[in-house]
């Protein structure tokens, strides 16, 4: 069971998951939003514009009923009389043509939003398997499709009843009616039945749209182990992330390590811990940890330290308010100037007795160290 649901999609897509659906064109679509906008873009524009084209289309016909003698034998001035009305249709018709494009452009912008995808160009050959056709015919997909098929014919189908039956006295009024008349009348009721129709279609774009938010959303739902695996993708494997910190410090440790030799001197606890400081007169405005470690760390600077001559004072409350409130690479804190300046002076005065003899200097025993940065001292 816990297999079972381990694989179950019951996780929300992540983004990662939609941006790539939406890369193969796989984004939510609604074709009765589409076909729901035609109908009342085709409506209201005849409705609008209807009279006008009423108008210019009979006088367009009357003129080209009208033919010269000339031009009917002579072949050339035919193809130009017939020239003139198709290019007066296009001017006519033009702004109905660009209402109905921008209500098939515009359905792509309210769902799903505009993309283009070369992906979804791409041959499909999985499609051409019987075997598949027959899933998705009787898939649950499918089933959504055919209720909301029978919804829509529904809808429609009795809208349209409704209005044939409510104009049933309009429409056997147009037998009584002169022709002129009749035919205006049944223009008229024609565009306001067509109207209601379309109308009508918003009932099912209103169920449509977001049934097909949630279907989109239902396909792309993730698996735990998917959702797993991405963020396994996305964040980095942890066994590699862990790996590549340990070479980070182990890399950082050997900076650290080729960096004692350059110190004027190590400062311990004396076992538990050890920084290496350096100052160089003139070029540093304060004192700069160089290295700093604890316990098997520290015993190994201490190592590198004697390899290479570098002096090693036992200041233990020094040598932990450096380690607890310092780091490597930075100055160390104001509050231990003195302390340490003494302790610079004892390396000094040791070089010098080391190259001209004389007096062995006497290494500093009580270090003016503020209690508020030693945490034994805080903690006492």
């Amino acid at each position: 069971m816990a297999e079972e649901s381990f694989q179950e999609k019951t996780e929300s897509p992540s983004p990662r998951r939609e941006q790539e659906a939406r890369d193969k064109g796989q984004v939510a679509r609604s074709r009765e939003l589409s076909t729901g906008m035609v109908l009342l873009a085709s409506a209201g524009g005849l409705m609008a514009m209807g009279p006008g084209l009423y108008r210019a289309m009979a006088e367009m016909l009357e003129q080209g009923l009208h033919i010269d003698r000339q031009a009917a034998f002579d072949p050339a001035l035919m193809l130009t009389a017939a020239a003139a009305p198709l290019s007066k249709m296009a001017v006519i018709f033009t702004p109905l043509a660009l209402l109905l494009l921008l209500a098939v452009i515009l359905p792509n912008f309210l769902v799903g939003g505009w993309i283009f995808s070369s992906k979804a160009l791409m041959p499909d050959f999985s499609r051409l398997s019987p075997a598949k056709g027959l899933g998705r015919m009787f898939s649950k997909h499918a089933l959504m499709e055919l209720v909301k098929a029978i919804l829509k014919l529904l809808a429609v189908g009795g809208v349209a009843l409704w209005v044939l039956w409510d104009a049933r006295m309009d429409l056997v009024s147009l037998a009584n009616e002169p022709f002129s008349q009749a035919s205006t009348h049944l223009g008229s009721l024609a565009l306001r039945i067509f109207l209601i129709l379309a109308a009508a279609t918003a009932l099912v774009v209103a169920v449509d749209v977001p049934f097909q938010l949630w279907s989109h959303h239902q396909q792309l739902k993730m698996t735990k182990e998917e959702v797993r695996q991405e963020s396994k993708e996305s964040d980095g494997d942890p066994h590699v992330k862990g790996r590549i910190r340990a070479l980070q410090r182990e890399a950082a440790r050997k900076r650290m390590m080729s960096e004692i030799p350059t110190a004027d001197v190590v400062v311990t606890n004396p076992t538990h811990f050890a920084v290496a400081l350096r100052y160089k007169d003139g070029g540093m405005r304060a004192p700069q940890v160089v290295a700093m470690g604890a316990d098997f760390l520290a015993a190994r600077i201490r190592e590198v330290a004697q390899e290479h001559y570098v002096p090693i004072l036992e200041a233990p409350p020094l040598a932990r308010a450096l380690y607890h409130n310092s780091d490597i690479g930075q100055e160390i804190p104001a509050a231990l100037y003195t302390a340490v300046a003494e302790v610079l002076a004892y390396v000094y005065q040791l070089r010098v007795y080391k190259q001209q003899g004389g007096a062995a200097p006497q290494a500093p025993r009580e270090l003016d160290v503020p209690a508020d940065l030693d945490p034994l001292s805080n903690a006492q």
